[in-house]
């Protein structure tokens, strides 16, 4: 796991945004696998505006989604699939025939989930899969005690997770479904290359137990430990609790250019 250590939120999406500019340039149909939530938005920012320079083209470019509601219209506002065709699509000039969703609006969940899985496999994998980090340690929706080697499927929201989300509807925590579709953390770990970007002091301690602490489902993103790709960006905030803070910066300091993250 490579630790990136930089200034702020914006810097981090530059970052991210730049591996995603020349993973496209590199395979221009790339299978992208986004996160939603506020601490992304920096990176579809910095992306969309290469695509404006014409720096990076993504007309052939393919999006995954990382997780979605069960229950929410697609239509809605805060339904994820709504969410990425405002923050993602639109901005970088995707359609919808290159999005990649589970359903969550389903009969049966347990069938839309093995789908979902299934086709990301049917279209090859997840080139880079780009994760938040939740202040329980979660990845995607996979919550505390999650499974290591677990596959897209149906999770129930722990409260805080429903407060933490609050935000996005109203402030009123009754309007956040509990219940979600979720790529599981065995399926996150099939990414090639797996990004997790993390800022604010409210991220430290699940930072320093993702990086530096033991394997343990209770920790669901210390499974990046076992990825041979795993890239953790960080603020300064973030990383505020790391132990090896000081090596981190000094090996990203000495890499080779040509390597990027």
């Amino acid at each position: 796991m490579e630790i990136v250590i930089v200034p702020d939120a914006a810097a981090g999406g530059e970052l991210i945004a730049e591996a995603m500019a020349r993973l496209l340039r590199h395979k221009p149909d790339a299978l992208l696998g986004v996160a939603t939530g506020s601490t992304p938005l920096p990176v579809y920012q910095a992306l969309t505006a290469k695509v404006r320079a014409g720096t990076v083209d993504t007309s052939r470019a393919r999006i995954a989604q990382l997780d979605e509601y069960v229950g929410l219209p697609a239509d809605h506002p805060e339904s994820y699939r709504s969410v990425l065709r405002r923050e993602v699509l639109e901005p970088l000039g995707i359609g919808m025939d290159a999005f990649l969703g589970p359903d969550g609006t389903a009969t049966d969940i347990q069938a839309a989930c093995q789908a979902y899985d299934t086709g990301l496999a049917t279209a090859g994998g997840v080139d880079l899969q780009l994760l938040g980090i939740g202040t329980d340690g979660h990845i995607g929706f996979n919550e505390p005690c999650s499974s290591l080697r677990s596959r897209t499927r149906i999770k129930t929201l722990t409260q805080q997770t429903r407060i933490d989300n609050a935000r996005f509807f109203d402030g009123d925590v009754d309007q956040v479904p509990h219940h979600v579709i979720t790529q599981g953390i065995g399926t996150i770990l099939e990414a090639r290359h797996v990004v997790l970007l993390a800022t604010g002091e409210g991220k430290a301690d699940a930072v320093a137990a993702t990086v530096e602490g033991p394997l343990a489902a209770v920790c669901p993103a210390s499974a990046l430990q076992l990825h041979p790709h795993a890239t953790v960006v960080v603020d300064e905030a973030a990383a505020s609790g790391l132990k090896f803070a000081d090596y981190f910066r000094y090996t990203f300091v000495n890499k080779p250019e040509w390597q990027g993250i």
